[in-house]
């Protein structure tokens, strides 16, 4: 298969061109943004300070609520929010039933040892057991959003998106933090308001995008109508810090190290905290001939975060098929071919 010699996107993955260099399309359209990233990512760093500055302590209860999944990512936000800020901070697990054993005793860790609040949310088995069934089997949402993610991981994703702003609304919680890698979202997005349009009309989409008998039992997590004008003035900035503060996976592991996280033996190459994930690159692979990982490791390696023969690795090594079979069996999925 025939990949850029720059980034690490396959000739499968959509609109892709490579020029007689053999460099892709996507690499020669982001050349004059990573010119100008250094200068705007302080930019954002500013921002953001002036932001914390503007609202640390006007809130009743927390400063920020952090979507929290145990892995190195969400681990290294909540410490670097401390550690620069000193935020009240309230971390919520989503409990997917996919969390692997050493995840949670991660998040039991981290929070500890940094002294933050934390609830975990866990829906029944039989509402995720149809979720992430009906994502295995087929394409529910659009095909441009399965261009970054696999149909599980955004519903998945979604879910989690959803119930963290509900807390955020109904606690007067004025930011909302994720665990965002810097490839797995443009730093315009990494630090804005809340756009309630905008939520609104995602989430009926995503709801919408599931069979009546399935989206009926998930209306309940999702924001309600009448919080759009009772709670007009209380939606939250969102903030993803890692996509504008300095970001090596090595010095975030060692800095984690020290907190007591532990490196996961018990996940796939591309998460350190689900155990559902190797079975929703394989669905997606098998569907797409693409990794729903490419595009955020390929923005990596561009971005120089991430070396790219170790790109390469993440993304076309072989799925762990003991993870591809525990998956299936626990969801009484179909064998994806």
């Amino acid at each position: 298969m025939k990949i850029c010699i720059k980034c690490i996107l396959p000739e499968t993955f959509p609109g892709i061109k490579f020029d007689e260099d053999g460099v892709c399309n996507f690499c020669r359209r982001e050349e004059r943004s990573l010119a100008k990233a250094p200068a705007k990512k302080a930019e954002y760093q500013r921002k953001l300070d002036n932001l914390v500055q503007q609202l640390k302590g006007t809130a009743p209860t927390y400063d920020v609520i952090a979507a929290y999944s145990g892995g190195k990512d969400s681990s290294y936000t909540l410490k670097l929010l401390r550690d620069r800020y000193d935020l009240g901070i309230l971390a919520v697990t989503f409990d997917n039933y996919f969390v692997s054993p050493i995840a949670w005793k991660n998040i039991e860790r981290v929070c500890n040892a940094l002294d933050i609040d934390h609830v975990t949310f866990k829906p029944p088995w039989s509402i995720m057991k149809d979720v992430f069934s009906l994502a295995s089997q087929k394409d529910i949402f659009p095909a441009p959003t399965l261009l970054r993610a696999s149909a599980i991981c955004t519903a998945c994703i979604g879910m989690v998106k959803s119930i963290v702003l509900k807390y955020a609304l109904e606690l007067r919680i004025p930011m909302v933090a994720f665990g965002w890698s810097p490839g797995q979202a443009p730093i315009q997005s990494a630090l804005m308001k809340t756009n309630a349009k905008f939520i609104r009309k995602n989430q009926d989409a995503m709801i919408n995008s599931f069979p009546s008998e399935v989206s009926e039992r998930l209306t309940s997590y999702f924001i309600p109508e009448s919080y759009y004008a009772d709670y007009s003035d209380r939606f939250p900035y969102n903030i993803h810090p890692l996509a504008f503060f300095e970001y090596d996976e090595h010095g975030i592991l060692e800095e984690l190290r020290k907190l007591g996280w532990k490196p996961p033996t018990d996940t796939d190459t591309n998460s350190t905290n689900c155990l559902l994930n190797a079975y929703a690159n394989h669905c997606h692979i098998l569907r797409h001939k693409f990794h729903p990982y490419v595009w955020e490791i390929a923005n990596m390696v561009r971005q120089g975060v991430m070396d790219r023969q170790e790109g390469i690795e993440k993304i076309y090594s072989d799925q762990n098929k003991e993870l591809i079979t525990y998956a299936q069996r626990k969801l009484d999925a179909e064998r994806v071919r």
